[in-house]
């Protein structure tokens, strides 16, 4: 039986689906996670509490306890781990992206700057230290801009500004958030400065990729229907297959496989946000994970394989080429959150699941619990998940279903 080292962060929404797939594979899991488990002197050969953000130790005792019981991969399931799986396939000489592309894509700043010289389209920017008095940077920065924190994702902490008090205002709330203390412990070093980036209009799309000794393999390119166009960006409805002329898909594949190839990546999944106009294709973001949150779901490979089977068969060595098409169209509508306050209800779920096309209606916060909107907040309400004969039908079925949904969130 293969023994593979799961990098789990207790913050993840991806652990089911990760153990789900193991399970599935008959695999044996070590799970890594960054918080000591209740239960771990019950299954000691089964976990190991590693400290994320002291890589050395963590790839110690992940080498020690490999030296008894091997592994067959390392394989970090989200952006809080996928750094710290490249550090152990290494020390393990198993296959891995070079340390320094990972790097690139866990800093917004040195993805941007490994592009500069490149042919990919890239914005022009500027890097500022947190301490800097915005008041003092409104006549050198472009208008309108993006302002956004280094090494979050999910759109947190990304603001457009398009006058000078808009951009002291976001320089402002970004430097809030960089101050809070899980942000802090998480990376203390990126969390000292703020990317500011000219602003990229046009539509934006998601591509999910598989990465096979340098090749991309395309898994899905996703429409975002709705408009992102600022001055927050929390992401709402994905549908594949896409409804982008073939010529501009064709410039979006080539634009991410030009992008990985620049940076330097070579193996695994790719999840990429790229802006399409007249100018031609920009990316956005590139990340060495899967698609985030519980939007995986949507995918169906083969004989209905999962988007982390899939991962783990190609962490394993496994011949995966035949499991890559699904033809079928599909969506997500991510359910964001409207304002501060605590979750008191959310009535109308049996009615959008009844909805024609309509999945499964998942709420991932429980009623209660206090809830924060981007740009400070980092999780969705909820996902809905749509299926049909057409990307048309599936974005229909996911808006028809939203507007069955009442939420009700009390003031804090």
């Amino acid at each position: 039986m293969d023994r593979v080292l799961l990098l789990i962060p207790t913050s993840t929404y991806r652990a089911a689906a990760f153990m789900k797939a193991a399970t599935k594979l008959q695999l044996e899991v070590i799970v890594g996670t960054d918080q000591y488990q209740a239960l771990s002197p019950l299954v000691s050969q089964k976990t190991l509490t590693l400290n994320f953000q002291n890589q050395a130790q963590a790839i110690q005792q992940i080498v020690q306890f490999a030296k008894k019981r091997p592994f067959k991969a390392v394989v970090g399931v989200d952006d809080d781990s996928v750094f710290l799986a490249a550090m152990a396939n290494q020390a393990l000489l198993l296959k891995h992206n070079p340390i320094d592309a990972v790097s690139a894509t866990r800093n917004k700043y040195l993805m941007r700057q490994k592009l500069k010289d490149s042919q990919v389209l890239s914005p022009d920017i500027q890097l500022f230290s947190i301490t800097t008095d915005p008041q003092s940077l409104t006549e050198q920065v472009p208008l309108p801009c993006v302002l956004k924190p280094t090494f979050l994702s999910g759109s947190r902490g990304v603001i457009r500004a398009n006058t000078a008090e808009e951009f002291i205002d976001a320089f402002c709330q970004i430097r809030t958030l960089l101050s809070q203390q899980d942000i802090i412990k998480k990376n203390s070093d990126f969390a000292r400065h703020i990317l500011v980036e000219d602003y990229i209009p046009g539509v934006e799309v998601a591509l999910e990729g598989l990465l096979v000794d340098g090749k991309l393999q395309l898994l899905a390119l996703f429409d975002k229907p709705d408009p992102l166009e600022g001055p927050l960006f929390a992401e709402t409805i994905y549908v594949t297959p896409s409804r982008l002329s073939p010529d501009l898909q064709q410039d979006i594949f080539r634009t991410v496989q030009q992008t990985v190839t620049t940076i330097g990546l070579q193996d695994g999944p790719v999840h990429a946000e790229l802006r399409c106009n007249d100018k031609g294709v920009w990316p956005v973001e590139i990340a060495v994970r899967s698609i985030g949150g519980l939007c995986s779901r949507i995918f169906e490979f083969g004989r209905q394989f999962s988007l982390e089977e899939l991962i783990l068969r190609h962490a394993l060595d496994e011949e995966i080429s035949s499991l890559l098409h699904s033809t079928q169209a599909a969506g997500v509508m991510m359910i964001p959150i409207s304002k501060q306050g605590t979750l008191k209800t959310v009535e109308g779920m049996e009615r959008a699941q009844r909805v024609s096309g309509i999945e499964n209606v998942v709420m991932s916060i429980p009623n209660g619990q206090v809830v924060e909107p981007l740009p400070n907040g980092d999780q969705y309400l909820g996902f809905i998940f749509a299926r049909g004969a057409s990307p048309a039908f599936v974005e229909q079925a996911l808006r028809e279903a939203s507007a069955c949904l009442k939420i009700e969130i009390s003031d804090s």
